[in-house]
């Protein structure tokens, strides 16, 4: 089947990784603009585009997927299907129409439609979650599912130690929907849960909250976003890493001062006033 993949994360680099040694080898790849990150604002290309790069893959960065002009270079490269996973852009009529788009989306739907499912689900304490391919429409991830298989969510997973997992998952499932062609499937509506972006309000830990809750909190940001504790003065510790204790206190084991490096939540002690709540 010939395809054209559009994605922009780590997670949909992995996912382009697996597809390119299938028969269902991407001749274009779509992903989102360089942009500036980190402290230095340093111009950085998307892992996607690293991704296709490295697989000598054609690449197309438009400011909009859905301009004249990006949607001509994909009508150029004839695709049967557009596979789209984690793009991070809103993807509008006439290209949802022009073509079937197949959505790699890492939760089990309609659970966690959104922005954030892998982290939601640590958050809220799920068992389990997964991979759904579906079918990508103008609702969202609200469109009919035609895979989908279960990931556990062990009692010490993180984002960084739950997300390879389920990147492998996502991988094998898109191959394996574009070469059975299952059929589609409508979600359940009466099922749905949103996962909505992580904002500032969702990396600062509630000292007041139950500690298992703040320490969820902390294994769904770590490493990529990160969860932090506001200091008095208005200052915030980044956390890297906590326990809840048995007699439910919140146990901090990694911190990151602002403008410093990692270290042990004991050697921040030595040199710094106790942060109140927090053992």
């Amino acid at each position: 089947m010939r395809t054209v993949y559009l994605g922009t994360s780590d997670f949909a680099a992995v996912v382009l990784t697996r597809l390119a040694q299938s028969d269902h080898r991407p001749s274009l790849v779509v992903t989102r603009p360089d942009a500036r990150k980190g402290r230095g604002q340093a111009l950085r290309s998307p892992p996607v585009a690293d991704a296709a790069r490295a697989l000598g893959i054609e690449i197309d960065q438009p400011e909009s997927v859905n301009a004249d002009e990006a949607r001509a270079r994909i009508a150029a490269a004839q695709p049967d299907a557009l596979v789209v996973c984690a793009f991070g852009a809103l993807i509008k009529e006439p290209l949802l129409s022009d073509y079937e788009m197949v959505n790699v989306h890492p939760s089990l739907l309609p659970r966690w439609r959104g922005a954030a499912p892998v982290e939601r689900a640590i958050m809220a304490g799920d068992e389990e979650t997964g991979v759904s391919i579906m079918r990508l429409t103008a609702g969202w991830d609200s469109g009919p599912v035609c895979l989908a298989a279960g990931e556990p969510i062990a009692r010490d997973d993180t984002y960084g130690t739950l997300a390879p997992r389920l990147q492998e998952l996502g991988a094998r499932l898109l191959v394996e929907a574009l070469d059975e062609r299952p059929p589609y499937v409508e979600q359940d509506e009466t099922q749905v849960t949103y996962a909505e972006k992580i904002g500032p309000e969702d990396r600062t830990l509630d000292l007041e909250r139950p500690a298992i809750e703040n320490e969820r909190v902390v294994r769904a940001l770590t490493p990529h976003i990160g969860a932090r504790i506001e200091l008095p003065g208005g200052t915030f510790l980044g956390v890297r890493a906590a326990k809840a204790t048995p007699d439910g206190h919140l146990e901090l084991l990694e911190v990151q001062p602002a403008g410093g490096r990692a270290m042990a939540y004991a050697d921040y002690a030595r040199g710094h006033a106790p942060v109140p709540g927090v053992i």
